[in-house]
């Protein structure tokens, strides 16, 4: 003898188990978010740049005036005042780590989601810029 809604509960718990494996598969599968950028403190970035990991890249978004003032050994300048300023970040190797940093903190909080919405896999920003940099006594190239 069937019961009147027997046919109901199946359908019902079918449809839910179903829900609920395809949350858990949709969990499990590849990520599309974007990677995030480290906010990193002065002394951590100091030792990110001193470990040098393969292909590190040292990036100035500051304006080549301020640039040729002093910057971080073996930097790299795109200004981030150019015309075409996300192109040219555009032409980077996303694959290998970034150190970006501008004069505090401004210009390279800007970027940051730049970068990440081109792609850029790994990127520490340095929390104060180059003036936290320059008042926790480190260096600079000219």
């Amino acid at each position: 003898m069937n019961k009147p809604n027997a046919g109901h509960s199946w359908r019902t718990k079918t449809a839910a188990l179903l829900t609920a494996a395809g949350l858990l598969l949709g969990a499990c599968g590849t990520s599309t978010a974007a990677p995030e950028i480290t906010l990193v403190s002065v002394s951590e970035a100091s030792q990110v740049v001193a470990d040098a990991p393969t292909g590190l890249v040292v990036l100035d978004v500051r304006t080549p005036e301020e640039y040729n003032q002093g910057h971080l050994a073996g930097a790299i300048n795109v200004d981030f005042y150019a015309d075409d300023f996300s192109a040219q970040l555009d032409r980077l190797d996303k694959t290998v780590p970034y150190v970006l940093y501008c004069k505090s903190g401004n210009r390279s909080g800007q970027t940051a989601p730049i970068m990440t919405s081109l792609g850029f896999d790994e990127v520490y920003e340095i929390e104060g810029g180059v003036d936290a940099w320059i008042a926790a006594g480190e260096p600079l190239e000219q």
